[in-house]
């Protein structure tokens, strides 16, 4: 799958601007470096952003993976590939989403009081041709950020323009196939940006995910990055089976196989529409930017993971549908004043409102067939943040960012049972605080320090009873608070490359934990990270590039381990850019072991898989690729987990491992064709 974006994508998202006497003018310009330098630019080791060359190097499984462009993120799946990825930073397993913010195109992709999960980011509706940027920071330390951006937030922007027009299409074993076609014509003074992208994945498993794709993005901008406005419409239809996580037990006493399941009628359907707009004006002395969006989410998910542990009858099954439309916009402005010729200062002033009219219940069913409710609900959600954030340069050598954002959040929940309705509200303030200076030539070091938050599910904040059990539960708090500090320095001391080291601590009043099965949140004990983070980039030559990052941390909770909790990282990419007609890349990944269980008695084993890409220029207008996913075909988990589950014929709970392979070694060849 040529999960890449065209390497001459744009002409809109990256602009430069000369300033004249008279007036103000725009130039086009075509950025062609992997990755920009940061000095001066960023606020800390942890933030950083790659551009189309660096995003065309990765080799991505999925959509979901060109995240890991983040270094220290990984990208994970532990069920049918129309299903969201789990993600892992900092020494957090993220779960689907949980406090990694994400946003394409001035949307946001999490989703609040989710069915199944907190922050919920499902970007299988990503067409990676299009994204031309990706922008990442890590960390609570701006006041622009807010939801769920505590351990990171990642930015993806989609080209207003293609240079060429393009066609690709796909073929792989394990039943693949994809082809898409994108271009950007001029029509009525501005671009018209279309694409389509129809994909078909069975996978390697006994029963096939059967999982069938289907992704339009039609958009009509006029102007530039910094002084143009653009419409976006955007579609996408998913639907699959499931091989979800297996018992350890089952596979290694023979009684399935590594590829097998245990419910044959797991599986879901996604579906995804949004209009949205962004609006954006420069001059010498001020930047402004509107972006406004309405999305409509549909989730059914029929998901089975302890098979016959709480009803040996008809199993354990259960649905947990969610129908949503989200509405929102987001407004800035920044006034530019130039005090001296070392002296300068950013005023920037902010607002973000959200609301989501959300529609989701949690369900009892046999084969996809309901057979009980636990829950159904009815949850109107909705939140508005205004932030100022002051950026001065000292001097040459000394800058820094304060920030101070206002949360207000308010939740209503209408539902089935009284015990587990009403209103709930909560705000909270978070300031920050970042500090650049750079005695060294090519040097920057940096401090930083900030509060974030994640929000809890609006049906916590007003449940007195468990759905399941009818037992008395307490309410949770609407938003929980982070707290961070980091130390790190960026040098370009070495020619030709780029390093950054970042030593952090993040603190949480509480972590989040949703019971999707039982349909009610925990808010549990406080928690704790510490955490080193080490990358590198070294571009010796214009056709060559290594990219090596690390990162180590330790996750506590009251002086236990956090079940499932990231512990260590790395990754080694070395890409070839066109030497004559060749091109290429191989991608070295570590992925550490786990704790399962809070007193570190079980553990995950740690995963190493190697991926590669050759790619050959037939002629000017014409390339084939070839793509190898896990090359040495190892045997390992894509993620594990420790809970009881019960099996067909056992007569008791048995607490165990329970894993998703890795898929084998397999192929996909694509051929390209620009015009």
């Amino acid at each position: 799958m040529l999960l890449r974006p065209i390497p001459c994508v744009l002409a809109a998202l990256f602009v430069s601007s000369t300033v004249q006497a008279d007036d103000f003018q725009l130039q086009r310009v075509l950025v062609e470096g992997a990755r920009a330098s940061q000095l001066g630019i960023a606020d800390s080791a942890g933030a950083g952003s790659a551009g189309a060359k660096d995003l065309a190097g990765r080799i991505a499984y999925r959509p979901g993976e060109l995240l890991e462009v983040t270094p220290g993120l990984i990208a994970s799946q532990h069920s049918g590939e129309g299903k969201a990825n789990q993600f892992y930073l900092r020494g957090f397993n993220l779960d689907h989403g949980t406090d990694l913010a994400t946003w394409v195109d001035g949307m946001p992709v999490n989703q609040r009081s989710h069915a199944h999960g907190q922050g919920w980011t499902d970007l299988n509706f990503l067409i990676p041709e299009l994204v031309g940027r990706l922008d990442y920071r890590k960390g609570p330390y701006s006041a622009r950020e807010g939801d769920f951006s505590s351990a990171g937030v990642a930015s993806l922007s989609y080209a207003n323009r293609l240079v060429k027009s393009i066609a690709s299409a796909t073929v792989g074993q394990d039943g693949y196939a994809r082809t898409m076609l994108a271009g950007s014509p001029e029509v009525a003074g501005g671009s018209l940006l279309y694409a389509l992208e129809l994909m078909k994945n069975d996978g390697p498993w006994t029963r096939p995910d059967g999982y069938r794709k289907v992704n339009a993005v039609l958009r009509y901008s006029q102007g530039y990055a910094n002084n143009g406005w653009n419409v976006t419409a955007m579609s996408y239809s998913g639907h699959w089976n499931s091989t979800d996580q297996i018992p350890l037990r089952a596979v290694e006493d023979g009684r399935i196989g590594r590829f097998d399941l245990i419910d044959d009628s797991d599986g879901g359907q996604a579906r995804r529409q949004s209009i949205s707009g962004i609006w954006r004006s420069t001059d010498t002395d001020s930047a402004s930017k509107v972006s406004a969006y309405v999305i409509r989410n549909e989730l059914e998910l029929f998901s089975n993971f302890t098979y016959f542990l709480n009803d040996p009858v008809n199993g354990d099954q259960f649905a947990q549908p969610d129908r949503r439309v989200t509405t929102g916009v987001d407004a800035t402005h920044t006034w530019h004043m130039h005090r001296s010729d070392t002296l300068s200062s950013d005023l920037t002033v902010g607002a973000q409102l959200q609301n989501d009219n959300i529609y989701n219940g949690l369900y009892d069913t046999r084969k996809r067939a309901r057979i009980a409710t636990t829950r159904e609900d009815h949850i109107v959600e909705t939140s508005g943040a205004v932030f100022v954030e002051n950026a001065t340069r000292w001097s040459d050598a000394l800058r820094t960012v304060v920030g101070v954002r206002a949360n207000n959040y308010r939740f209503r929940v209408d539902g089935d049972r009284p015990e587990n309705a009403g209103k709930a509200h909560d705000t909270l303030v978070t300031p920050t605080l970042n500090i650049a200076y750079g005695p060294w030539a090519s040097t920057e070091l940096y401090a930083n320090y900030g509060h974030g938050f994640h929000s809890n599910d609006a049906r916590g904040t007003v449940a007195t009873v468990d759905p399941k059990t009818l037992d008395a539960v307490d309410r949770t708090p609407g938003l929980v608070r982070s707290r961070g500090v980091e130390f790190g320095l960026r040098t370009e001391a070495i020619p030709k490359m780029q390093m950054s080291l970042a030593v952090y601590r993040l603190d949480f009043d509480s972590e989040l934990t949703y019971i999707g099965d039982a349909g009610n949140t925990e808010a549990g004990d406080p928690s704790r990270r510490y955490g080193i983070e080490f990358s590198n980039y070294y571009r010796p030559y214009k056709w060559l590039s290594v990219d090596f990052d690390a990162a180590w941390a330790r996750a506590r909770s009251l002086g236990n381990r956090i079940p499932g909790a990231i512990e260590g990282v790395a990754q080694l990419g070395v890409t070839v850019d066109r030497s004559g007609p060749w091109s290429g890349s191989l991608r070295l990944r570590w992925f550490g072991p786990r704790p399962l269980i809070e007193d570190d008695s079980v553990r995950s084993k740690a995963s190493v898989t190697l991926n590669g890409r050759v790619g050959y220029q037939l002629a000017k207008d014409l390339q084939l690729e070839l793509e190898a996913f896990n090359l040495t075909n190892r045997r390992a988990s894509a993620i594990d987990y420790f809970y009881e589950s019960q099996l067909a014929g056992e007569t008791a709970p048995v607490a165990d491992v329970h894993f998703h392979p890795i898929e084998p070694r397999s192929l996909r060849l694509t051929l390209v064709k620009t015009w």
